[in-house]
Order: structure tokens, then sequence, then C-alpha cells
């Protein structure tokens, strides 16, 4: 199937993220009168229980070192947004260098993963996942440590959740959202 990236691209650099219907699986664009961010600043913050996970190092960090596996790890749950259209969508845009997987292993297992895209200085997180308890929560401290080395200005959450929140996630309005997503877009950020 082919896909029309560069008007995908265009379409998250307006604001907007794909998902899929959960009942008929067609894919379509939504946005959101509120968006939900992870600070890149100083109000970030994480749970002093993974300081732990942090200081023994039991993880190692890579990007984009089985992106298909943190892919099917995101979509992997009862209810899910992310069809196997949106898979192939997934794969097109890291093909072309746009989606990434932010991972952590324990050995040669993954344990956990963030799933986004990289436009300019904004990182649209699509989803996250872990296999091994900590696995997602130590990649999200590793990929905001990685976006602000790389001065990334956004790391967009689209929705909030008490997840997100423990991390410092914050809500914006919409047009306070495309003021800060245009500035964003003029950087030239890479996460690899």
């Amino acid at each position: 199937m082919e896909f029309d990236i560069p008007s995908i691209i265009q379409g998250y650099a307006q604001g907007y993220f794909l998902m899929a219907n959960v009942g008929d699986e067609s894919v379509g664009w939504y946005s959101s009168r509120k968006r939900a961010l992870i600070p890149l600043d100083d109000r970030f913050r994480y749970p002093s229980s993974l300081n732990r996970a942090l200081n023994q190092e039991r993880f190692t960090v890579a990007i984009d070192r089985d992106f298909k596996a943190v892919v099917e790890g995101c979509s992997d749950r009862q209810t899910t947004w992310i069809s196997p259209e949106l898979k192939e969508i997934y794969w097109e845009l890291y093909s072309q260098g746009w989606a990434h997987s932010f991972e952590t292993w324990q050995g040669d297992t993954l344990a956990g993963g963030i799933l986004g895209i990289a436009i300019g200085g904004a990182f649209i997180g699509e989803s996250m996942f872990y296999r091994i308890p900590e696995g997602s929560k130590v990649a999200m401290v590793k990929l905001v440590e990685r976006l602000r080395d790389r001065q990334f200005i956004l790391f967009d959450a689209q929705m909030s959740n008490p997840h997100l929140d423990r991390f410092g996630a914050y809500t914006i309005s919409d047009r306070e959202y495309q003021a800060l997503l245009q500035k964003a877009l003029q950087r030239s950020c890479s996460l690899v």
C-alpha cells in the first residue's frame, strides 16, 4: 500500500495526529482543544522510586534497534487504536526517517519503549509500552534527556493520563500548542 508521507508529515506539522477507529479500524486525523506536553525544562520530574532502576543501570537504551517490536508492543493491548494500516504507516514513516522507537533493553530482551515522530524540534509521542516493570518509565527519563541534549523544544504527549502526570505532564490550549509547534518546526534537530 502506498502512503503519501509528505502529506502525513504536513498533517502532524499542522497539529493533527493519526488514530484508527477502534470499531472499524479506519485511520483518520484527529486534533484536540487541549494538548498534553512532557516538559523538557525543570518541570520534568519522575517518581523517586525510579531512582534505583536508573542508578543500577539495569536497562540499556537504544534508538530504532527494533522499531517493529516497539510498534507491536504499543498495539498489544485489549483495545488499541494502532490498526494494521497504521502500523504500515508508521513503518513507512520510519523507513523515511520520521518515526522512531526509543527503547530500553535488559540484555537481549526489549523491556519497553516509546513510539514517536520527530519533525524539526518537535517529538510527537504516539504511544509507549513496557514488558519489564520500569521499562517504559526509564525510557521516558532517558528520552527527555536525549531531547534536551539535541535541543528539541517540544515533547507532545497528545493526551494526558495519570501515568504521564507523574512526569510533570501539563496541558495547554490548541492556540498555545500551535504557536509552540511552529516555533519547534523552525529547528533542525535529530534524535539519532
